[in-house]
């Protein structure tokens, strides 16, 4: 009985002690896919902090954790980047471009824009674009881009379900627009055939982590009023993304005119009903103080390209009006036939001195709004802030990480205005879409560069046999 009774005696004690034992053990490292430590963080949040010497924690394509080294103690990590001495930034956003004209880069310059149009690229894509043009020009274009730290681009072309399975493979994110428009063109011969092909392509690709699917008709002087409402509707119906050219040049205004009662572009597609809360217009630069109400009336998203619009004389956007009144306004690069480069860092640094020199005032535009709208601005222009555009804990992993320790970047007094005026896209040497490392110290990790250089150099054979038949 002594016995038995010194044994529960002990079973007692053991009760009580045991789980104090355990509190006192480390809990179970939580792994992670990837950690980022050191380097500066510009995480372009609501608060615009910058964090020195950081560390970012990603799973799941998700950012986990944002904050010092030290708070990420406990963590395994299946790749960890050291970044010390370098940028973090959010991936740059291309808010418009027509990616596989690429292939296009230089056949026609110093035009304006009718002339470019008509007599050059509308014949150029005719004899040349079909899917195998477009998926080597999507290759050559995501390859730039990745280089370049653009991790979202805004895309309008045709064969558009190509572009979005190349853009898929490289582990790029994309809002892509297949182009519908009232002529043939490369991948459907009819309206009706482009409006079928667009509902299949969005129902293809909804809910895609990387592809956005939209529809795109091509501009107002290019589609009818009944055809820019039956655009609409697909958007309504699939709830996908409405993207469009809109009041690009004086020509078009003068065209609308003509053809519908006085009225400017923007107040004719307010008045057909045309805008809802998914569109994104690319240019806007014909837009009065009224034009701009309607557009922030309907929370139209806006893709400045200034330098495209510079090259063709087209003008210059209202930007800083834009931002006053607190519109949606990204930089998009336009397509390569009319940059002729997909280098959002120019965009940044041409904004910024562009809308100084047109306002006469060099306070215009901060190196630090021109910086926001490569960044969360243009998430706002395509309506994916909540995803995308920031560098924040549950946002999508998108990240860039930048060398600042180049000549041209020496010395550093401003990380804005280094970041604007000093940073080229070489300076790029890491690249992270949706947690996923594309590039790592300039290398390109899902596309072969070697390759598309070689295709993109025997398509500059075969179109420049084509256009001189």
């Amino acid at each position: 009985m002594k016995t038995l009774s010194s044994t529960i005696s002990l079973l007692v004690v053991l009760a009580f002690y045991l789980p104090l034992f355990g509190q006192g053990r480390r809990p179970a490292a939580e792994t992670v896919d990837l950690l980022i430590l050191g380097g500066t963080i510009v995480t372009m949040d609501q608060g615009r902090n910058v964090i020195e010497d950081g560390a970012i924690a990603i799973k799941g394509g998700k950012i986990l954790r944002i904050g010092k080294p030290s708070d990420m103690r406990g963590m395994r990590a299946k790749q960890t980047i050291k970044a010390a001495g370098k940028v973090i930034v959010p991936g740059l956003i291309n808010t418009h471009t027509h990616v596989p004209m690429v292939l296009f880069r230089g056949i026609s310059d110093d035009l304006d824009l009718q002339e470019w149009l008509t007599k050059y690229i509308f014949p150029a894509e005719a004899k040349n674009v079909d899917e195998a043009f477009v998926r080597a020009g999507t290759r050559l274009g995501l390859a730039e881009m990745i280089r370049g730290g653009t991790t979202t681009y805004c895309d309008m072309y045709y064969f558009e379900d190509a572009i979005a399975d190349e853009t898929k493979k490289a582990g790029v994110r994309g809002v892509l627009g297949e182009t519908i428009i009232d002529f043939p063109v490369p991948d459907n011969k009819t309206w009706e055939a482009g409006l079928a092909y667009t509902e299949r392509f969005i129902n293809k690709w909804k809910n895609d982590p990387l592809i956005v699917p939209a529809v795109a008709p091509h501009a107002p002087y290019t589609v009818s009023q009944e055809h820019l409402l039956e655009a609409r509707d697909l958007s309504n119906k699939t709830k996908a993304p409405l993207v469009i050219h809109l009041a690009e040049a004086n020509t078009e205004t003068e065209f609308i005119q003509q053809k519908h009662q006085g009225q400017r572009p923007i107040e004719f597609m307010e008045k057909i009903g045309f805008f809802n809360d998914r569109t994104i217009a690319a240019h806007v630069i014909q837009a009065n103080d009224a034009e701009l109400d309607l557009l922030k009336k309907h929370d139209v998203g806006i893709g400045h390209c200034p330098q495209s619009n510079m090259k063709l004389a087209a003008g210059t956007a209202p930007v800083p009006a834009m931002l006053k009144k607190g519109l949606r306004v990204g930089l998009g690069t336009d397509g390569a036939a009319s940059n002729n480069d997909l280098n959002l860092w120019e965009e940044i640094d041409t904004a910024a001195k562009l809308h100084k020199l047109v306002s006469g005032d060099p306070k215009t535009l901060s190196a630090a709004e021109a910086f926001a709208m490569a960044t969360i601005g243009g998430a706002r222009a395509l309506h994916m802030e909540e995803l995308i555009g920031s560098i924040e804990s549950g946002k999508r992993a998108d990240l860039v990480i930048v060398d600042m320790d180049d000549l041209n970047q020496t010395p550093m007094f401003n990380l804005y205005s280094h970041l604007v005026y000093a940073t080229k896209a070489d300076d790029v040497r890491t690249v992270v879409i949706n947690g996923r490392v594309v590039m790592l110290n300039r290398n390109l990790l899902t596309l072969d560069e070697n390759a598309i250089k070689r295709v993109a150099n025997a398509y500059r054979t075969k179109i420049i046999n084509s256009l001189s038949k």
